[in-house]
């Protein structure tokens, strides 16, 4: 058995070796708003924190998250960027944007001074295919409006 602590709740699962902490999430725990898209930690769907530090949960071994913190998308629902990318209108499909909320409160988090030169570099690792990219800089550099 393993104690997870996802979203400041204490969680047992007894996932086989080699489970995902997506596969985890999504199957074992309902959390079903972290995505899979490519499977391969390319694209940045499956974007959940750990400690606060994005991370790919889609490459992520459950068992190796040990005592760290996970918060995924449901855990931000209240942030105030939810609001700004519905503002912004940052989202088309809305696919990818669980995972880029969550790479987004990471970094408002560790750098409340941003640039749009350091939102896209730190953006850069999650996809977008709708090609929403200006207005996903938009409300991540007026979440606070």
């Amino acid at each position: 058995m393993l104690e997870l602590k996802i979203n400041g709740g204490t969680y047992e699962v007894d996932p086989p070796v080699g489970q995902t902490l997506a596969e985890t999430l999504r199957g074992d725990l309902g959390l079903t708003g972290t995505k899979v898209a490519c499977g391969e930690g390319h694209c940045g769907a499956c974007t959940v924190q750990l400690d606060g530090v994005p991370a790919l949960s889609c490459i992520t071994l459950v068992h190796t998250v040990g005592e760290r913190e996970v918060t995924t998308i449901e855990g931000l629902r209240d942030h105030p960027l939810v609001d700004a990318f519905v503002r912004a209108d940052a989202l088309q499909c809305g696919f990818c944007t669980p995972g880029q909320i969550v790479s987004a409160a990471a970094l408002v988090e560790a750098e409340p001074e941003l640039t749009a030169e350091r939102v896209r570099h730190a953006m850069a690792g999650n996809l977008c295919r709708c090609g929403a990219y200006p207005r996903i800089e938009e409300a991540i550099l007026s979440w606070r409006d």
